[in-house]
């Protein structure tokens, strides 16, 4: 299911997403994991992401060690909440980004790889990853011969 903060988001690229519920609409208890795509600063990721709403998402998910999937500089919405600090992790890597220095001024342990799985909290390093990353969140939730197959019938092997 999809969640947000607001009843349609205004994308990148002229893209709308408009989520199935809102999040004062649900209880978190009711999830079992959390995955958080990248996005754009231009598109005001990080003035939602870093909402004191939002923010209590991310930490109530990793008190319950409920997995948690990132991708590209989706990790720095964790780094920000604090769960990050002493965890390996990544972000998005490009030379001309400072993104990393970011990360790591929240106190993660820079790991400069496409994909850093820590415990229940998977962190990626760039948009290519997103099909890697949601296959081993899937392993994560259910198991790896699940994903195998999944994989498989997808025609990712």
């Amino acid at each position: 299911m999809t969640v947000g903060l607001y009843q349609q988001l205004q994308c990148t690229w002229n893209f709308n997403v408009a989520p199935e519920k809102l999040l004062r609409e649900i209880s978190l208890e009711d999830f079992d994991a959390l995955a958080i795509p990248g996005g754009f600063e231009e598109a005001g990721l990080y003035a939602d992401a870093f909402s004191d709403e939002f923010q209590a998402v991310v930490r109530h998910f990793d008190e319950h060690k409920k997995p948690i999937a990132t991708v590209c500089v989706a990790s720095l919405i964790l780094g920000h909440s604090g769960v990050l600090h002493n965890r390996k992790a990544t972000t998005y890597n490009h030379p001309t980004s400072k993104r990393l220095a970011q990360l790591q001024s929240y106190g993660a342990d820079i790991v400069n790889e496409r994909i850093v799985q820590t415990g229940h909290i998977i962190t990626s390093s760039n948009p290519g990853t997103a099909f890697d990353v949601a296959f081993s969140f899937l392993e994560m939730l259910t198991s790896e011969e699940n994903a195998k197959k999944v994989k498989d019938l997808m025609g990712f092997n």
